[in-house]
This record gives C-alpha cells, sequence and structure tokens, in this order.
C-alpha cells in the first residue's frame, strides 16, 4: 500500500460516525449549486484567514496609512495574493494526504530537522499569541477602561471559551469565529462609510506599486512578513486533513476545488479589510497625524478626528481581532506539538503556557516593543514552513498524482525565495 492510500485509510478509520452529512453529500454528487454547495465546506480557511487580520496587522496598516496614504494599498494586496497560493497548498496537503504539514514533516525529514522544526515552531506560536493576546486586552483596556491585568485575564477567559468549542464538533467553533470576522468586517465597512474615501485614488494605488521613499520599502517589507504567518499553514492543511472523507480521487478533485474556492473568498475578505484599515487610517491620520505609529495612539485620534463612534469601532474591531486570532493560535500550538512530536496536552494547560509571556510583556514591559519583538521571532520561522510545503509538495510519493504542477511549484518557489530575503530586510532593519 503505498503513502497516498494509507493516509486515506486513516483519515476514514479517523472519521466519526455521519461525518458526512446530507448537505455535503449533495454538494460532492453535484446535487447542490453556487453558494449552497460551497456552504458546507467553509470553515478551514476562514479559520486561518483569522490569522491575517490579527493585532499584528491592525499595527502595520495604520503605520501604512498614516504615513503614505493610500500608496502601499498594492503591497497589502500583492501579499494577500501570495498568501491565498500557500493555504491553498496547505489544505491541498491536508485534503490528498489526510495528514497535516507537521505530521508529514516528522514522516519524511531526519530527526533532527523534526525537532528544531518543532522547536521552532513552538516558540513561532508563542510569539503569535502574544502579539494577538496583546492587541485583544489593549483593546479591551481602552475601550472599558480596565486595567492590563484584568483585560488580559478576560482575553485569557475568552480564548479558552472559544477554543472548548472544538469538543461540540467543527461547526460550533467555525460559527464563532465567522462571527468574530463578520465584526471585524463589519466595523471597517462603518468606518468607510464615516468618512468618504477617494475610491479611485484607492483603485489606482491597489494596482500601482509605488515606494516613496527608504521607509516605505522596510514598511512594506513588514506588511509581507506580518501577513503570512507559520501557524495558518501548519493549522490549515490539519483543519482539511479529516473535516470531509472522500471516497475516491473523483470527490479529492471535488474536495479541493471547493477548497481552493473558499480560500479565495476567505483570504479575499481577509485582503479586503486590511486594505479598509489602510484607507480609514489613511483617512483619519495621513494629514492630521502622519506619525500614528501604534494601537493605542490611533485610537487616541480618531476620537476628535472622526468621533467617538468611529474610535469605539476601532476597538470593537481590535477586540474581536485579538480574541479570535489568540484561538486560533491555540489551536495551531496543539497541532504544531501532536504533529511533530505525537503528543497533546489539555487546551487550558497550553492556553496558560501562551498566557505568561504576554502577561510579562504586559506588565514589566512595553507592549507595543514586545509585539515588535515577537514579529522578529516570526521571520526567522517562517521560511521552515514554507520550504517544507514547497518540497513535501512536489514529491509524489506524498502527494501521488495529486503532485502539485511544475508551474505552481515554480511560483511558490519564487515566492518562497523573496519572502525570505523580504525578511532578511526586515531583520536587518529592526536591529
Amino acid at each position: 500500500m503505498n503513502m497516498y492510500s494509507e493516509s486515506a485509510t486513516l483519515v476514514t478509520a479517523a472519521a466519526p460516525a455521519g461525518y458526512i452529512d446530507l448537505a455535503t453529500q449533495e454538494a460532492l454528487r453535484g446535487k447542490r449549486a453556487g453558494v449552497k454547495a460551497l456552504w458546507p465546506f467553509i470553515g478551514p480557511a476562514v479559520i486561518a484567514s483569522v490569522g491575517y487580520m490579527d493585532p499584528g496587522n491592525f499595527a502595520t496598516n495604520i503605520q501604512a496609512g498614516s504615513r503614505y496614504g493610500y500608496r502601499l494599498l498594492w503591497v497589502v494586496l500583492a501579499a494577500n495574493l501570495i498568501a491565498m497560493l500557500f493555504q491553498a497548498m496547505s489544505a491541498k496537503l491536508g485534503i490528498v494526504t489526510g495528514r497535516n504539514l507537521a505530521q508529514l514533516c516528522r514522516q519524511h525529514f531526519s530527526s533532527r530537522v523534526v525537532i528544531g522544526m518543532w522547536i521552532a515552531s513552538e516558540l513561532a506560536a508563542i510569539a503569535t499569541d502574544l502579539a494577538e493576546f496583546l492587541g485583544g486586552a489593549i483593546g479591551l483596556s481602552l475601550l472599558f477602561h480596565l486595567s492590563m491585568l484584568a483585560s488580559l485575564v478576560l482575553t485569557g477567559v475568552a480564548t479558552c471559551a472559544i477554543v472548548s468549542l472544538d469538543k461540540r464538533g467543527f461547526r460550533p467553533l467555525e460559527i464563532v469565529i465567522i462571527a468574530l470576522v463578520a465584526v471585524i468586517g463589519l466595523s471597517y465597512l462603518a468606518e468607510l462609510v464615516i468618512v468618504p474615501s477617494d475610491w479611485h485614488a484607492v483603485l489606482y494605488h491597489s494596482v500601482m506599486p509605488e515606494l516613496p521613499d527608504h521607509d516605505s520599502v522596510l514598511l512594506s517589507v513588514s506588511i509581507v512578513g506580518a501577513t503570512i504567518m507559520p501557524h495558518t499553514l501548519y493549522l490549515h492543511s490539519s483543519l482539511t486533513q479529516q473535516r470531509t472523507v472522500a471516497c475516491g480521487d473523483a470527490e479529492r478533485r471535488k474536495l479541493l476545488g471547493f477548497s481552493n474556492k473558499e480560500v479565495v473568498v476567505a483570504l479575499g475578505v481577509a485582503g479586503a479589510i486590511n486594505m479598509a484599515m489602510v484607507v480609514m487610517s489613511s483617512n483619519a491620520f495621513h494629514l492630521s497625524a502622519p506619525a500614528t505609529a501604534d494601537i493605542a495612539s490611533a485610537y487616541r485620534t480618531l476620537g476628535p478626528a472622526l468621533g467617538a463612534g468611529a474610535a469605539g469601532l476601532f476597538l470593537v474591531s481590535l477586540i474581536a481581532s485579538g480574541v479570535s486570532s489568540s484561538a486560533v493560535g491555540t489551536m495551531a500550538g496543539q497541532v504544531i506539538m501532536q504533529g511533530f512530536v505525537g503528543y497533546r496536552i489539555p487546551v487550558w494547560l497550553r492556553r496558560a503556557i501562551t498566557m505568561v509571556p504576554a502577561f510579562v510583556a504586559a506588565l514589566y514591559f512595553d507592549p507595543v516593543r514586545s509585539m515588535i519583538f515577537s514579529q522578529v521571532v516570526l521571520s526567522f520561522v517562517l521560511p521552515l514552513p514554507l520550504v517544507a510545503l514547497v518540497v513535501l509538495s512536489s514529491r509524489r510519493s506524498v502527494m501521488g498524482e495529486f503532485k502539485t504542477t511544475t508551474s505552481t511549484l515554480l511560483a511558490a518557489s519564487l515566492f518562497t525565495v523573496l519572502i525570505i530575503a523580504l525578511n532578511a530586510v526586515l531583520l536587518i532593519g529592526l536591529l
């Protein structure tokens, strides 16, 4: 039995009874069309997309809009398009093999490489959670005038409550995440309504590359570096690996088609929200407060500039972003540990472990500088899952006849080299 069929057997054995519901069956058999056909498969990419709307993205987008207006919108769009490719590859890996990226690394790479990747990935998960956890806590603190300690505790409780929903199946958790993403999106839609935008200029700068000065280069690098997160690549492959059991290659091809559509929709929404952040920041700060560079300053400036309603919406979206992305980070941490070393710890214990650095950073250090430091850690770790994803996707022994095409691999390899180079530039600029 080859690798491909072994993986499929494992998935079938692990799938609970009744895992394929009537809606899924009808979609796979072509009895549903349009949104009705896609809906049963919505979830994995939406959860992964939360990593593209975390508080780290808030910080970089605020700086981009306040300092350069609309001129870096093309960077946000390009970074999102690259992210679509890698997330689609990650989802495909889980659907075709029935294993996630971390499990396949353990199976195909040497033990030393696996241990090194596991340690680095755990550090990345903690660093990711640090920024997300702090972002949510800062939002709660500013909106409700709470102490940072109380805000951190509330963020931790909310995160644990969301993650615990997986005990009731995948759908309740996905619905909560979708709802939080909707809160972020609607908040920024309302922000754009409050202040009119120059949509002709928005469209122009979304497709016309421009780097006004050296600082804009560094900021563009940070936007790209903060867009693709290591944990989303591990998590996405896990979310698709046992969600729907495919019976034969024909159904796998249909699943891949639905997965690719979901990636485009979910990350398209995430990209639109990120671009809306830049547009809002440009409208609010570019002329009146071009030096706005962090979340707290943005909130304090938004009130006088656009009114209390706009400032409140900004914090509501930040809280939704922090809580949802922190929950997703906790899920990714479980996948990383279980995939690389075959060991799983209780969610509450992982949540407690990853909360400690955030508490220390918030209570004893500058939270903003701590968030920047976390992005440096991510820059070091990001190449590992990118290279692993490209290597594994290129192997017929792993993917069978679903081996990624040469053109896709060339594009992924080129983008991997580009992202590694950009992250090197980011690190040089930060050190």
